[in-house]
């Protein structure tokens, strides 16, 4: 196939970008290369895609979502089967700071994606949706089925006005789309404001870290290569209209469009302090923590049922958080040489 990945520089992207490539796909990523996160980590994942063996199956163009006359130009002229969108303002607590940003990349970015997609016929959009979506639902473990309209951050909103906009398009245009509602990304390559990167960062320099809800905290961690392993299954299985859908009793999750969102985790919380104790051991010294209440805009828990996903596409998370911490320790110490 001949796929555009967006955000190709981001954590996710040039993850996915890799496995398809390597596994023979024609891969044009794009990205803006924006400075939210040091833009150097993003061109050192640019340069990895370029250095290994299948970089002729690689392609980067510079270019942001947001700009409607490049998305265009580049649909037009490429012709892609199938689109992976992962690109997006993201962050939590930056939407609370920064809210245009929220609007103009993950809303109308989203829309020049749509579109892009309408008008080549596309065959399959698999996009980023986020587990913030459950907002203020207390529902354990969170189920596609539940409702999710009590967002608490503006990246929240976002993401789940993603969704209501892919479904539109499905419906309106038989566009298949597929919403993936991530649970706590990390590993090698990630990004520097998760917490794992500047737990890492900041105990690696003696300095104390800032651990919020006083450690009370539980999230659905997922590896990126369980991840990207789901990314590639749903890419794969084209979503389709559910027969048994009813508007009288509707499934949020499904659609007679051919249309669908699933959950992507790990099916496994993990205390925060326990996670931290995990980082403790990969690096060998014990955190300075600083107990703070919870922050405006986030949950307490995380916790996927990803039952719908196993389902249909045999998704199956294989890596503890044992051997995740202990990957990105690795990588971070050989990538910074600390």
């Amino acid at each position: 196939m001949k796929v555009l990945v967006t955000g190709a520089a981001g954590f996710i992207g040039a993850a996915v970008s890799q496995t398809l490539a390597a596994r023979g796909d024609t891969v044009i990523g794009i990205d803006n290369l924006n400075d939210y996160y040091d833009v150097n980590l993003k061109l050192a994942r640019l340069k990895r895609l370029e250095d290994i063996e299948f970089s002729g199956s690689f392609e980067f163009v510079k270019l942001g979502v947001e700009e409607r006359d490049g998305m265009e130009a580049l649909f037009e002229t490429q012709q892609f089967d199938c689109v992976v969108h992962l690109a997006a303002q993201a962050g939590v607590r930056y939407s609370l700071e920064n809210p245009h940003a929220y609007v103009d990349a993950n809303l109308v970015g989203f829309m020049n994606i749509l579109e892009g997609c309408r008008h080549n016929k596309i065959k399959h959009l698999v996009y980023a949706s986020s587990s913030s979506v459950y907002g203020a639902n207390e529902t354990m473990p969170f189920s596609e089925s539940h409702n999710v309209d009590h967002p608490v951050s503006l990246y929240a909103a976002s993401k789940k006005a993603n969704e209501l906009m892919a479904h539109t398009y499905s419906h309106l245009y038989q566009l298949p789309t597929t919403g993936l509602r991530f649970f706590t990304v990390y590993g090698p390559w990630g990004r520097p404001d998760m917490a794992l990167f500047k737990f890492t960062k900041a105990m690696l320099a003696g300095e104390s870290i800032d651990v919020y809800n006083y450690g009370n905290h539980r999230r659905d961690f997922t590896y990126i290569d369980d991840i990207v392993e789901g990314i590639i299954r749903t890419l794969d299985n084209t979503a389709t209209g559910d027969p048994n859908w009813r508007g009288s009793d509707p499934n949020p999750a499904t659609s007679k469009a051919p249309f669908r969102v699933y959950n992507i985790g790990a099916q496994n919380p993990v205390n925060l302090l326990h996670f931290i104790e995990t980082l403790e051991k990969a690096l060998g010294v014990n955190a300075d923590k600083r107990l703070l209440p919870l922050q405006p805009g986030d949950v307490p828990d995380t916790y996927a049922d990803v039952s719908r996903l196993v389902a249909d596409t045999g998704y199956q998370p294989s890596v503890s958080v044992e051997q995740g911490v202990q990957s990105f320790v690795d990588w971070y110490r050989d990538f910074y040489q600390v």
